[in-house]
């Protein structure tokens, strides 16, 4: 069973930037595509960005330019640095990984405002 705890999150002013991390814990797991989400309207989650295990990043188009995912594998670990912030980036993001199943963190706020 894996877990995903995410990290980084807070308030920062439009413009500014913010990185989220998102650490996978479990042995005996294979963890294959991670990635984040962000709550949309209505609370449906809206997908932002992946990263496959090769390192090869997709992106939303609203954050294209704007947002990095890496991913360390030797620390079962991945970020999303966000640049240029926007306040429409204000949202819960989700940290997800594909193993045996879809496995999701428990959402942290980032927030960008004045």
């Amino acid at each position: 069973q894996v877990q995903l705890v995410e990290s980084g999150g807070g308030l920062v002013q439009p413009g500014g930037s913010l990185r989220l991390s998102c650490a996978a814990s479990g042995s005996g797991v294979s963890i294959g595509n991670m990635g984040w989400y962000r709550q949309g309207p209505e609370n449906r989650r809206a997908w932002v960005t992946s990263i496959s295990t090769s390192g090869k990043p997709t992106y939303v188009g609203a954050v294209k330019g704007r947002f990095t995912i890496s991913r360390d594998n030797s620390k079962n670990t991945i970020y999303l640095q966000m640049n240029s912030l926007k306040p429409e980036d204000t949202s819960i993001y989700y940290c997800y990984a594909v193993t045996t199943d879809l496995t999701w963190g428990q959402g942290i706020q980032v927030t960008v405002s004045s």
